[in-house]
């Protein structure tokens, strides 16, 4: 392909509103174009990588039997009703009114329209298992669109849906599509790890997310440095750690502290660290789903040194989303003082209690009156937790759950893909049941599985770049060839590129020749800022040494070989990175 020939336009400059830099390289190499906030328009060259992508991602499907159908984006309002996700998605889930004054959203997953399809169909044990899949558009109504594709309004998902007999079958699928999405990533010769993860609103009680490594990622992972675990820092088991007091019981006493209304500041005012105090902090939950708490607000107690992880709070309570932390008058309306003075002593209202607190004695806590603190408080002879459990954030340093003698590690991760065992959470509520050999009706068990596609890519950029551009590999490469035609008003030169050209044509390899009428220089900062893996540099010395020069992209490596010469090299150094990436372990 020529560059004159297509829809390809450069920008020197980044663009105001990137917020990091593969979203800035994606806007200056022309391959994404804003529309509105988190929507965009691809490029020809974006539009080939995508296709790349979705071909890795249909042939790896196709080897376990999935089928590929396309479901609507438009859903009405009866189909997320039966599963009560209407409600619990809020307001990320798009809505809208027809004509005919009937609501509908625009799907943001298709669990339901899923299983919609298969419901009158899947009705027998001799049906299953299916595998089903789609790559679409998807929509979710981020309150604060950012970062370009990797967290916007309007994206391209591949997501898939599996239907079985038994539990057993259905974790048989999940461990395989567990192991083809390990495949897909591998082929795109990218650095990632495979976390345990929250599941949610998609629910399900296996999951784990695979997590792009990236230093711009959005999110936190650990992962230990002797044993396999990794995990989001959202749900990361934080283990009890020191130091574990276990002083005689204290007599109760109270502390006058005007002004302090921060850890740090009673940590100053007592001359004590931060891991010897427990702060309390209150939040609130709409629609408690857990039998045995009724309650919607909760006094939570952590060490002063840690931080609450709402993820944790909202799994123990059986929620679907977070719960909030009260706001300030909020506070002072539950405990009569403002927060900075609050503690568990007379509290009305459900108390947590971190484990790393429960094995404390003689607390420091709030008085529940502004100024004024109360030390030496004790468990059950103060006041009586509801529940004692893991719900601060786990950090760097902890001990691995699994193999306490090593320690965990911090990273920054990108999400791409998320795989989820399901069980019959969709098939109960949506009345999808299969008769057995004997006659009985059971609910199917189900798995759900996504790859972001336009997310993935950009994510791939986030993580391979340079000062000069973007650096693609050749898996979703656009073109796996830049040619810059140094000369393009010299006759001979430009019959050489076409013969180049054919060449390259003839040997599969995929070429893009830079035929403008511009200066070497813009030529190879736009080559360099496309990122494709090799570049090819024609004019008219090489005409005269009848030599080509091959730069790699990555490396910078330069090497000058005789045309027929430089096309076998080409097409061997291209072969041998495909088959590399495929075999790669992560």
């Amino acid at each position: 392909m020529r560059w004159t020939q297509t829809f390809l336009y450069t920008q020197k400059e980044n663009p105001s509103d990137a917020d990091i830099v593969s979203q800035s390289l994606f806007v200056r190499a022309g391959f994404i174009k804003k529309l509105s906030s988190g929507i965009y328009y691809y490029s020809p060259l974006m539009l080939r990588a995508i296709r790349k992508l979705e071909a890795i991602i249909r042939e790896e499907h196709e080897k376990i039997g999935a089928i590929e159908i396309m479901m609507p984006i438009l859903h009405p309002r009866p189909l997320w009703e039966e599963t009560g996700r209407w409600e619990e998605m809020g307001p990320g889930l798009l809505k809208l009114k027809n004509r005919n004054d009937h609501w509908f959203c625009l799907g943001a997953t298709h669990e339901e329209a899923c299983v919609d399809y298969v419901r009158n169909d899947l009705r027998s044990w001799r049906d299953l298992p299916k595998i089903i899949y789609q790559i679409q558009t998807k929509f979710r109504d981020e309150i604060r669109p950012r970062f370009g594709l990797l967290r916007g309004r309007e994206f391209i998902m591949k997501d898939a849906y599996s239907f079985h007999a038994t539990a057993e079958d259905a974790q048989k699928t999940y461990w395989l599509m567990y192991k083809t999405y390990q495949k897909i990533f591998n082929r795109l010769g990218i650095t990632y790890r495979v976390v345990q993860a929250d599941s949610g609103n998609i629910g399900g009680a296996i999951n784990h997310e695979f997590q792009l490594l990236a230093s711009a990622g959005e999110d936190a992972l650990l992962v230990s440095e002797g044993s396999d675990f990794a995990a989001n820092i959202e749900i990361c088991e934080a283990l009890p750690i020191g130091p574990e007091i276990q002083e005689p019981q204290k007599q109760l006493e109270k502390i006058h502290t005007p002004g302090v209304r921060t850890i740090q500041q009673l940590s100053d005012f007592l001359k004590l660290p931060p891991s010897r105090l427990v702060k309390t902090l209150f939040i609130h939950s709409e629609g408690v789903a857990s039998t045995e708490n009724t309650a919607q607000t909760f006094a939570i107690l952590i060490r002063g040194d840690h931080e609450l992880n709402l993820v944790k709070v909202k799994n123990y309570l059986g929620l679907s989303n977070p719960p909030r932390l009260l706001e300030d008058h909020e506070v002072t309306k539950v405990c009569g003082a403002n927060p900075g003075s609050c503690g568990p002593i007379g509290l009305e209202i459900p108390i947590l209690v971190d484990r790393s607190v429960a094995q404390m004695t003689n607390l420091i806590v709030g008085a529940n009156q502004d100024d004024w603190h109360v030390i030496n408080v004790n468990m059950y002879r103060d006041f009586t937790p509801h529940h004692i459990g893991d719900f601060r954030m786990a950090q760097e340093g902890d001990p691995d759950p699994t193999h306490p003698q090593y320690k965990l590690r911090s990273y920054r991760g990108i999400e791409v893909g998320h795989v989820f065992y399901l069980g019959t959470k969709y098939s109960e509520k949506m009345h999808l049941y299969y008769t057995t050999p004997e006659g009985h009706q059971k609910p199917v068990e189900m798995g759900c599985y996504g790859i972001g596609v336009t997310r993935t890519l950009q994510a791939i950029i986030e993580q391979s770049h340079d000062q000069d551009g973007m650096i693609w590999p050749i898996a979703v490469s656009p073109f796996q060839v830049h040619l810059c035609v140094l000369d393009i008003k010299d006759q001979p030169i430009m019959e050489w590129v076409e013969k180049m050209e054919r060449d390259c044509e003839q040997a599969g390899i995929e070429i893009l020749v830079d035929d403008r009428d511009e200066r070497p220089g813009v030529k190879f900062k736009d080559a360099d800022l496309l990122g494709f893996p090799y570049r090819i540099n024609l004019g008219k010395k090489n005409y005269e040494k009848g030599m080509v020069e091959i730069i790699h992209r990555k490396t910078k490596e330069k090497v000058e070989l005789p045309p027929q010469n430089a096309i076998n090299y080409l097409k061997e150094k291209i072969l041998c990175s495909l088959r590399t990436s495929e075999n790669e372990k992560p």
